[in-house]
């Protein structure tokens, strides 16, 4: 089985939501993680978490992952630091509404280059280090809006296909590698940006369980690679 505290693990989006409890949940495993996120003060509070649980290996990097080049300081500066990069969770991203009939032409803009290339530049950005070790997992933070599009969610529901279509490539391209890929798929979660969006009563996950999604396809052998998961409220 996979040893999860002799792992570093990047995650992207980790001052909150989803990300945060991925970043909670793998510390707690014992995993050295380095948070990354836009806001300086959200990403401390969430160190402040982190050590209440008492977490000792950790940092935390500001960086947009619309930027290329700060995606790449983030990859060079956690392997200066740790000397290794073991897994990658591109959790970071936007949820707006997009019908295309009322051209929200900045919302678009703004779901493609976070859902889409954010998570390329990611996955660019640690590649060459998965490949010279042979070894290395990458999470990709879908969503059900990939295969089910409503009225009003054309161009989120897009961005989130194309990140199956990416994860489903990486397996391909990377099967004789030693590197893992694996797409998640919630369904409604409880997160800020769902509060604005849906309805109060409505049954939602955790972030937590979508941590524990993670957890667990890291934990499996490492011939077995889980590419796809998806999780839904009951």
């Amino acid at each position: 089985m996979t040893e999860i505290n002799k792992k570093v693990a990047i995650i992207t989006g980790a001052s909150s939501g989803i990300g945060k409890a991925i970043a909670l949940k793998l510390a707690n495993e014992g995993a050295t993680v380095v948070l990354v996120a836009r806001s300086e003060d959200k990403l401390e509070a969430v160190s402040a978490e982190l050590r209440k649980a008492g977490a000792k290996h950790f940092d935390i990097m500001t960086a947009d992952v619309t930027n290329r080049d700060e995606v790449d300081n983030v990859v060079k500066q956690t392997i200066e630091q740790f000397g290794q990069v073991d897994i990658l969770v591109n959790s970071a991203g936007q949820m707006k509404s997009s019908k295309i009939t009322e051209g929200q032409v900045e919302a678009w803009d703004d779901m493609i280059d976070v859902n889409v290339k954010g998570l390329l530049y990611a996955i660019n950005a640690v590649m060459p280090h998965f490949q010279q070790q042979s070894s290395g997992h990458i999470f990709n933070i879908a969503s059900i809006s990939g295969f089910e599009v409503t009225k009003s969610s054309a161009i989120y529901s897009a961005t989130k296909t194309a990140v199956h279509a990416i994860t489903q490539g990486l397996e391909k391209e990377l099967a004789k590698t030693g590197i893992r890929a694996t797409s998640i798929s919630p369904g409604l979660v409880d997160t800020e940006i769902t509060r604005h969006y849906q309805p109060e009563d409505r049954k939602k996950l955790e972030p937590k369980d979508i941590a524990n999604a993670v957890v667990y396809a890291l934990s499996q052998p490492d011939y077995v690679n889980v590419n796809e998961i998806t999780v839904r409220p009951v």
